[in-house]
């Protein structure tokens, strides 16, 4: 089976050579295009997120040797979550390869991120059983890069924290408002609002709503619990 040279520039992307060009290829295809003779990509998720759970639960024990079980789960989260996928999914161009069927071309199917997240997962699917499990690590760390070394903060649960600052002070609890949306409709960018009772705000922004919450209610709580 030969590959299209655009398929072929993205496994360059990815780094990975297939023996097996058909595994890339079933990776790449959505359900909204799959028939009895051209199989989606769903197994292959099935499989990706398994093989990335067990790369980044090694990584994060690996990243911080003392750190405990509570403090492990939530940077394991932050790493495997789609939204992470979508991102590292983005960051190769993984939306222009994709399958699709009419109806998902027509709505943006190639940025969605749960799309991009699910396509991830299938692509790393396709990489073990291609190479194995060795050669979907290689893959996946070099892809995740800093993320790893970095998700220590980026896990933190930045809404909780602000809240617990909040009522700890005896104080009624953050309020996130949206106050504005940029970008085309199949990606959006959300500009949210965290604003305190006693009138303290800040504004961020975010791919989704809930990543713009995080990334304000960070940004606040970084300003009010300066020491």
């Amino acid at each position: 089976m030969k590959l299209s040279r655009e398929i072929t520039e993205f496994c360059t992307r990815l780094g990975h050579d297939f023996a097996e060009p058909e595994l890339i290829t079933r990776a790449l295809t959505h359900s909204s295009l799959s028939s009895s003779t051209r199989p989606d990509n769903q197994r292959l998720e099935f499989l990706g997120d398994r093989v990335l759970g067990l790369v980044m639960a090694e990584a994060v024990l690996r990243q911080d040797g003392e750190a405990r079980e509570g403090q492990l789960a939530p940077r394991f989260n932050a790493l495997v979550r789609k939204e992470t996928c979508a991102d590292v999914a983005r960051a190769i161009d993984l939306g222009s390869v994709l399958r699709l069927g009419k109806s998902e071309m027509s709505t943006g199917g190639r940025r969605k991120t749960a799309l991009l997240g699910d396509a991830m997962e299938a692509v790393i699917a396709a990489v073990y059983m291609d190479g194995g499990f060795d050669a979907a690590r290689a893959v996946i760390l070099r892809l995740w890069g800093d993320r790893v070394a970095g998700v220590a903060d980026d896990a933190r649960d930045a809404k909780t924290a602000l809240q617990e600052w909040a009522q700890g002070r005896g104080m009624a609890p953050p309020i996130y408002t949206e106050i504005g949306r940029s970008g085309p409709d199949h990606a959006p960018v959300f500009r949210v609002e965290a604003r305190l009772a006693d009138g303290t705000a800040v504004e961020a922004e975010g791919r989704v709503k809930r990543q713009a919450e995080q990334a304000a209610a960070r940004a606040l709580l970084d300003q009010v619990a300066k020491p």
